[in-house]
């Protein structure tokens, strides 16, 4: 299995300033690429590849004004173009937007495959550097796992981070177990579980909000183009910072939990998208992180042998009573408890939807069967596969 370790760094001056300059050239040869495929379509209506643009920038570094890309490694500047090959590609197959171009104060990243690094006794040497990266080993690389690609990467906040992907031959599958279970996805309640639990959402942005606030009103005083306005930007890029690292942190021990305790997770296919296009609940979804916590027991249940079900969205999780099956007609936000009219049983909406949900996930897997009133649109989405 791949996996990436992650670790922070802290480079010296002379590292710093090539990885600066290395990140600047991959920038600027990224946005160039872009530019030209985005003229030649609108004023010519031709294609531009990756072959194209590969040529391109051969004939960029013979250029004096640019003579200076000659100076750093040629293999992150291969990569960008790679990457924005993949952009492209996830655009027309309507899966991202069209790509944008890349701004310096976002900070940047310079991807290096295994002819521009050398994994020496356990230290990274770069291309076009002579000594190692100083990295805090937090864990160790499994004995045996060759780096395939390192990816450095500064963020707005000014740290350094650098990613070491390997083929990681210590993640074995866990001990299979007869326990399934299901998960319905909310705003008061990260989750509910079938099994009649709660988990509380943290709410991380909302805890930073006033501070978050307070640093851009003191961003948006400064000077445009001034120093005390880039010190006002990384400011507001740290508070983003600490939440996004509590959530990950969150929602990383979350999942692992779910995934060591059940070998069946069962979750809804939700068009997270064009959830958060309404307004009034857009802040709230987003700061749950509903997308990245599917994503994280996909990976992790390919990783560890549990199974991932995804049931269709459209499927009446919260309507069906989970005592005789009737469907309501309609079930507003606003009641988190209801009584079926059919049978009289008390359903608390949350934990209703989950046993809903694992029932249906589990007809799926057994026998195919539909878990939609008329048809069905659900497929068995195998662990880290998007469903079809």
């Amino acid at each position: 299995m791949e996996k990436a370790y992650r670790y922070r760094f802290y480079p010296t001056t002379p590292q710093e300033n090539l990885l600066r300059r290395t990140m600047g050239c991959a920038r600027l040869v990224y946005n160039k690429a872009l530019a030209a495929r985005t003229e030649a379509w609108y004023e010519h209506q031709e294609k531009v590849g990756y072959s194209q643009t590969s040529s391109m920038l051969t004939n960029w570094k013979k250029e004096e004004e640019l003579d200076f890309l000659n100076e750093v490694s040629c293999v992150p500047l291969q990569q960008g173009l790679r990457h924005l090959q993949a952009a492209f590609s996830n655009f027309f197959a309507g899966r991202a937007k069209y790509p944008n171009f890349k701004k310096k104060q976002n900070g940047g990243s310079a991807e290096f495959t295994k002819s521009a690094f050398r994994w020496k006794d356990g230290r990274v040497f770069l291309a076009k550097c002579t000594t190692p990266l100083p990295i805090r080993w937090s864990q160790q690389i499994p004995e045996g796992c060759i780096p395939s690609t390192i990816t450095v990467k500064l963020t707005p906040a000014g740290c350094w981070f650098v990613s070491i992907l390997v083929d990681d031959h210590t993640i074995k599958p866990l001990p299979k177990i007869e326990k399934s279970i299901g998960l319905d996805v909310g705003i008061t309640s990260l989750i509910a579980t079938s099994n009649g639990d709660k988990i509380a959402n943290p709410k991380h942005f909302k805890k930073l909000r006033k501070k978050l606030k307070r640093k851009q009103k003191a961003l948006t005083r400064k000077q445009k183009g001034s120093s005390n306005r880039q010190k006002a930007r990384v400011q507001v890029a740290k508070v983003y910072a600490r939440i996004t690292d509590a959530r990950k942190d969150f929602l990383h021990k979350l999942t692992t939990q779910l995934v060591r305790e059940n070998q069946t997770i069962v979750v809804e296919d939700l068009a997270i998208k064009n959830m958060v296009k309404n307004h009034k609940l857009a802040l709230a979804i987003s700061d749950a992180s509903w997308g990245e916590l599917i994503r994280q027991l996909a990976y992790k249940c390919q990783w560890y042998g549990r199974e991932l079900i995804k049931i269709d969205r459209w499927f009446p999780s919260s309507k069906r009573c989970g005592n005789c099956g009737h469907i309501v007609d309609k079930l507003p936000l606003n009641i988190r408890e209801w009584e079926c009219s059919k049978c009289g049983a008390n359903h608390d909406r949350d934990i209703n939807a989950a046993n809903n949900i694992l029932a249906a996930g589990l007809a799926v897997s057994v026998c195919g069967a539909t878990v939609r009133p008329k048809e069905s649109k659900s497929r068995k989405a195998g662990a880290g596969e998007a469903e079809t």
